[in-house]
């Protein structure tokens, strides 16, 4: 590990982020269907528009990338809008977990599908984590 041949010791201090845990341990209980937490997202104004429009998407419901490609306004850039989704740097928070493809197929999660299959699951009441 690197803090081995560093000659230095990691500390866990979980305190700045204890707010952020707490959202994320509701959630993940199903006592939380958004998140309420202070973001410093940086990114294109593509990005920004697309990460706000998957902000919209309702707990338990999903969209297709074609949906959210006309929502923001660019009916014909649904490759870009699955680009900016993967480019989410607050997976939970900005639910990129939704957004699925045009057969309503999972496709697409950094977490794997796995993941993303069980969230879904999750937030429509047919799975407890």
């Amino acid at each position: 590990a690197l803090a081995g041949r560093l000659n230095a010791r990691v500390v866990p201090d979980d305190e700045p982020n204890a707010a952020v845990l707490a959202q994320i341990r509701e959630y993940l209980r199903g006592a939380r269907q958004s998140f309420d937490l202070p973001l410093d997202l940086r990114g294109t104004p593509f990005q920004l528009s697309v990460w706000r429009a998957v902000a919209g998407i309702p707990y338990g419901t999903v969209r297709t990338y074609g949906e959210l490609a006309r929502e923001i306004g660019h009916a014909s850039a649904t490759r870009a809008v699955g680009q900016a989704v993967g480019a989410n740097p607050t997976a939970l928070v900005i639910p990129c977990h939704r957004v699925v493809g045009a057969s309503g197929s999972l496709v697409g999660y950094a977490g794997g599908l796995p993941l993303k299959e069980r969230l879904l699951a999750l937030e429509q009441g047919s799975l407890s984590l």
